[in-house]
C-alpha cells in the first residue's frame, strides 16, 4: 500500500549562478540575520543564538510566514549549508555552493510542510498561488544577493 502524500508537503529547488567567489556566497547566505538587508521578502531577521534565528518572510500573498532557522550543516569548505525549520514551515532547506567558470553555482534545496492553519486549509483552491508566491520569493532573493555581493566587491575594491 503506498503512502497518502500530504497536499501541504512542498518541495522547490533552484538553480542560481553569481558572479562571485564561493567564499564570498558562503559568508553572505551563513549570515541569517542579514538576510533582511539584501533580501527584501525576507522582512525581518531575528537572531536567537549562535545556531538559531527567526525570520518573518512574505513575497506578494497577503500574508507572513514566521520560521524558526537552525542550522545543522555550516561546512565551508563542502559548500554547504543546511537549516532545519520549525514554526510556520517545518522540514529543511539547504545550499549547495560551487565554484565554477570564475564564479558560483548555487543549489537551493527545500523540502517543507505547512503548519499554518490558514495556508493548510486554502491549499485545495490556492496551492498554485503558493508555489507562484515562493518562485517570486527566490527571484527576489537571487537579484538581492547579486546585488549584496556586487556591493561586497565593490568596497574591497575602494
Amino acid at each position: 500500500m503506498m503512502a497518502a502524500v500530504s497536499l501541504n508537503r512542498y518541495r522547490f529547488h533552484s538553480v542560481w549562478h553569481v558572479d562571485a567567489p564561493p567564499a564570498d556566497v558562503y559568508e553572505v547566505l551563513s549570515d541569517i540575520a542579514n538576510y533582511p538587508l539584501w533580501w527584501h521578502e525576507v522582512r525581518k531577521a531575528t537572531k536567537i543564538d549562535d545556531e538559531t534565528g527567526e525570520l518573518r518572510c512574505r513575497s506578494f500573498l497577503p500574508f507572513d510566514l514566521v520560521v524558526q532557522v537552525k542550522h545543522s550543516i555550516r561546512n565551508q569548505q563542502a559548500g554547504l549549508l543546511r537549516a532545519t525549520l520549525s514554526g510556520d514551515l517545518e522540514g529543511y532547506a539547504s545550499w549547495e555552493i560551487t565554484g565554477r567558470d570564475g564564479g558560483t553555482d548555487l543549489h537551493f534545496d527545500q523540502e517543507v510542510v505547512v503548519n499554518k492553519a490558514l495556508l493548510r486549509r486554502l491549499v485545495l483552491i490556492a496551492k498554485p498561488f503558493f508555489r507562484g508566491n515562493h518562485d517570486m520569493m527566490m527571484r527576489g532573493g537571487f537579484k538581492g544577493l547579486k546585488a549584496a555581493l556586487e556591493e561586497k566587491a565593490a568596497s574591497r575594491e575602494s
